[in-house]
Formats: structure tokens, sequence, C-alpha cells
């Protein structure tokens, strides 16, 4: 269950990326209060790529429990869900660690952030990166077991 929860996270999230990338505006904000200011974040072929990615890791989840997934090299594929699950996990740690401080006013915000895009990020997209890399987690942590178990 763990493995499809990560890949609808991962979908969905790649579904966002997407949207901007063909000049979505919706939700914009709540990243950067100066989002022009930020090069990456307006360059198409960034943002489509971080879709991409986005949706690579989907389907590397689904790869887990899906009958196609045997075509890939067993120990490859739990390292790479367990990679994504460990980098998103710490990013959104580290995220929401830094922008709870910044809201807190025990660190600056930056100007190009804003604190509303702050409160955004304390709020939804941190949180929202934590959920990411915990269900990744459990999907490499579940999938293992269930791979010994047939095994032994």
């Amino acid at each position: 269950m763990a493995a499809y929860g990560a890949a609808v996270w991962a979908f969905a999230f790649a579904a966002v990326s997407a949207y901007w990338a063909i000049g979505g505006e919706l939700g914009r904000e709540t990243i950067a209060a100066e989002i022009s200011q930020i090069p990456l974040a307006n360059d198409p072929v960034v943002v489509w790529a971080t879709a991409g990615l986005k949706a690579l890791a989907g389907l590397l989840a689904l790869a887990l429990v899906r009958p196609w997934g045997r075509v890939f090299p067993w120990r490859l594929l739990i390292a790479a869900v367990w990679a994504i699950g460990l980098l998103l996990t710490l990013y959104g740690v580290a995220n929401l660690v830094d922008h709870g401080r910044m809201i807190a006013g025990l660190r600056e915000t930056l100007q190009v952030l804003g604190e509303q895009a702050a409160r955004w990020h304390l709020l939804l997209w941190d949180p929202v990166w934590l959920l990411g890399g915990v269900l990744f987690l459990a999907a490499a942590r579940r999938h293992r077991r269930g791979w010994h178990r047939e095994r032994t």
C-alpha cells in the first residue's frame, strides 16, 4: 500500500510542476514572494525536468509492486527507493526547521521568499515533502521485507 501512496504522491507533485511548466500561475505565490527573481523557477526546461523526475520517482515506487517492475535489478530498485525516501525526508525536515526558525523570528526571512511564502512552506510544502519521504521509506521497507519472505 505504501508503494501506491508514494506513487500517487509523486504523480500528484509531478502534475503540479507540469501545470507550472505550461504557464499556470495558481499557487506560485506560495513558493516565493518574488518568484520572478528566481531564475530556475521560471525556466520551463528546469520545471519540466522536475516534473519528469517526480514522475520517474512515482514509476520507481510502482515498480516495487507491479509485475513489470521485475525487469529492474532488485537491489538497484530498492536502493533507489530508499535513496529517494531519505532525500525527501531530509529535505522536508531541514526545510521545516529552517522555515520554522524564520516564522519564529530566529532567522531572517529571505526577501525573495517573503514571510507569506515562508508560512506556506512551513504549513504546506515542507510537510508535503516530508510525507513523500515517509511514503517512499515505508514502501522500500515494506517491499524489502515482502521480497525477503518470498525468497526464503
